[in-house]
């Protein structure tokens, strides 16, 4: 069987794109690596979704899911995709599982996580060096935590974290936040969280679980040493897109144009995963559609 399209990826551009695709009576699949919902599942409150003043992740992840099965989107879970074959007006979606041929295919993969590069890092991931306090938070109750970053994600994780340690210091290699407005309001408020400026960890140790961090002040050079039972990092993002043979940018981000189509035809990205100013819910929600549609208006020439 040829597919219509396959979106490869179940996050809000994803499950977006999947339903202007059923509505517009396409046979397409959605396949997912890990599970449908993507990165929002462990975000714990969403206050910058339309119409839904606060909400958390996994419900709104929920929803999503729920409003592509109504109309009636096959989802396939476990899947990793290894590579895209461009044959011309067919494409072969390569994947351990297996293959499948598809007219067009939409790559809503988003972003992971951006290690550190401290030293200990690695070996304490699990033991105290965690990237998503939705996920481990609870296990640092009554603790003192440690925060990378200085950007929406490490910001709003730190107030999450807040709510159950007893302290939550954000360690950040400038002098001011990159943070959104509000969040960093809410941050500056809150007596558990404090600041360390103009510093970057260089090394996190322990011998079993994380004990302290090692820092070192950009600006004169200064190291010392903060007490910590858990660091947090939230330095960055990388694009999940090493499958895709399409143009990318430095970082590996997809490059689109307005239409999200990439440089092959009948390729399209929607997302995060790709070249875009912003990177939110609401975003990923517009381009899933746009590439939907774009889509449709592809096979429609062909």
């Amino acid at each position: 069987m040829v597919y219509d399209a396959v979106i490869i990826g179940g996050g809000p551009a994803g499950l977006t794109a999947g339903i202007y695709a059923k509505r517009a009576m396409l046979n397409v699949i959605l396949l997912e690596k890990m599970g449908v919902g993507g990165q929002i599942i462990v975000t714990d409150l969403v206050e910058n979704y339309p119409g839904f003043p606060e909400i958390s992740g996994a419900d709104l992840a929920g929803k999503f899911e729920q409003h592509a099965l109504k109309f009636g989107l096959e989802t396939k879970g476990m899947v990793e995709v290894t590579h895209i074959e461009d044959r011309g007006k067919i494409k072969v979606v390569k994947a351990h599982e297996g293959d499948l041929e598809t007219k067009t295919v939409i790559i809503t993969t988003g972003t992971t996580p951006k290690k550190l590069g401290a030293k200990g890092e690695l070996q304490l991931i699990g033991r105290g060096v965690s990237y998503c306090a939705t996920c481990d938070g609870f296990f640092f109750r009554v603790k003192t935590v440690v925060v990378v970053g200085g950007g929406d994600s490490a910001i709003t994780e730190a107030i999450y974290l807040a709510k159950m340690t007893k302290k939550v210091i954000i360690v950040h290699r400038r002098d001011k936040l990159r943070a959104e407005k509000i969040n960093q309001d809410h941050a500056f408020s809150n007596p558990k969280i404090s600041f360390v400026w103009d510093t970057v960890v260089e090394e996190i140790v322990g011998k079993q679980v994380v004990e302290k961090v090692v820092v070192r002040n950009v600006k004169t050079g200064a190291v010392s040493e903060i007490k910590t039972d858990g660091v947090f990092i939230y330095v960055g993002l990388i694009p999940n897109t090493g499958f895709a043979d399409v143009n990318k940018d430095e970082r590996g981000f997809i490059i689109t144009s307005g239409c999200m189509e990439t440089s092959v035809k009948g390729i399209f990205a929607a997302g995060d995963c790709r070249v875009t100013p912003l990177r939110q819910i609401a975003t990923a929600v517009g381009d899933g559609a746009i590439a939907a549609v774009s889509a449709e208006r592809y096979i429609e020439g062909l």
